[in-house]
C-alpha cells in the first residue's frame, strides 16, 4: 500500500467538498469502491472539473489512509495547509474582526471555533506555532470545511501579535470570567477576540495585553463553558452588534 503523510489527508464529504470549492491544491481524490451517489458524485464531478485524479479504492484502503475513523468513503490528498504570517493576514485588507486562540489543544475545539468564525464573518484566525493544535485533518473535519475558506496565521508569540493588532487599529478583547458581561459591552469596534486554552484560560501576559475583558453570564450550577462553545457565543454577539442596522 502507498504511504502517505496523514497531515496531508483530508477526509469526510463536507470537508473535502469545501476543500475543492475553495480552490485548495489537491493532488488526488480517493473514493470508496461503489460510492458514487449523493454528495460523493458531486465531489467526483468537481474534482474532474479541476483535473484532479480520482482513484477508486477499497474501503480498507481508506481505513488505513484516514487519520480518523469516520472518513465517509472519501479522502483528498491535499497539499500541506498553508498558514499566513500575521503581516500577510493584515495585508488582505479585510474588515477588522479577528479571532485569536491562545493555546487551544483539542483539534475538535479548534475546528469548531474555525467553523463559528467563518460563519460569523471573521476575517482571520491567529494561532500559536507552539504548544497548541494546528490545522490537522481532525480539526479540518471538525470545521466542516470552514478551514478551507478561513485565512489562518501562525505566530511565535501571541502577546506580540496582539500588540501588532493594536497598532493596526484593533481593540483586543479577552474572554475571561473577570470581565464585564459581554452583552453590556460595545463589541462593534474593530476587534480581535482572544480565547484562552481549555482549562487554563488566558495566559497572564496575554490577559494583561487585552484592552478589556468580557464574560458570558452563567445561570446554572456549572460555572464554565467549553472553549469552543464560549468562543461561538462571543463571536455571535460580536457579529450581531456589527450587523445591527
Amino acid at each position: 500500500m502507498e504511504k502517505h503523510d496523514h497531515r496531508d489527508i483530508i477526509v469526510g464529504r463536507q470537508p473535502v467538498m469545501e476543500l475543492l470549492r475553495a480552490g485548495q491544491a489537491v493532488n488526488r481524490l480517493y473514493v470508496a469502491s461503489g460510492a458514487r451517489h449523493g454528495s460523493i458524485r458531486d465531489i467526483i464531478q468537481l474534482a474532474k472539473e479541476r483535473n484532479i485524479p480520482v482513484k477508486e479504492v477499497q474501503p480498507k484502503f481508506l481505513d488505513a489512509l484516514s487519520p480518523i475513523a469516520n472518513h465517509q468513503g472519501v479522502a483528498a490528498e491535499a497539499a500541506p495547509f498553508r498558514y499566513l504570517e500575521l503581516h500577510e493576514l493584515l495585508a488582505l485588507g479585510r474588515p477588522q474582526f479577528y479571532l485569536v486562540l491562545a493555546g487551544i489543544q483539542d483539534p475538535q475545539n479548534l475546528g469548531s471555533l474555525i467553523r463559528s468564525a467563518e460563519v460569523c464573518g471573521v476575517s482571520g484566525v491567529i494561532i500559536p506555532k507552539h504548544r497548541a493544535c494546528g490545522v490537522t485533518p481532525a480539526a479540518a473535519k471538525a470545521s466542516a470545511g470552514a478551514a478551507a475558506h478561513m485565512p489562518i496565521a501562525r505566530v511565535t508569540n501571541i502577546r506580540f501579535a496582539l500588540e501588532e493588532l493594536k497598532q493596526a487599529g484593533c481593540w483586543v478583547v479577552g474572554a475571561d470570567m473577570e470581565g464585564e458581561v459581554c452583552y453590556r459591552q460595545n463589541l462593534s469596534l474593530p476587534i480581535a477576540l482572544v480565547i484562552g486554552g481549555e482549562g487554563s484560560g488566558l495566559p497572564r501576559l496575554v490577559k494583561e495585553t487585552c484592552d478589556f475583558l468580557v464574560r458570558i453570564p452563567m445561570y446554572g450550577a456549572v460555572s464554565s463553558l467549553n472553549a469552543a462553545v464560549a468562543g461561538g457565543i462571543l463571536l455571535y454577539e460580536i457579529a450581531k452588534q456589527r450587523h445591527q442596522e
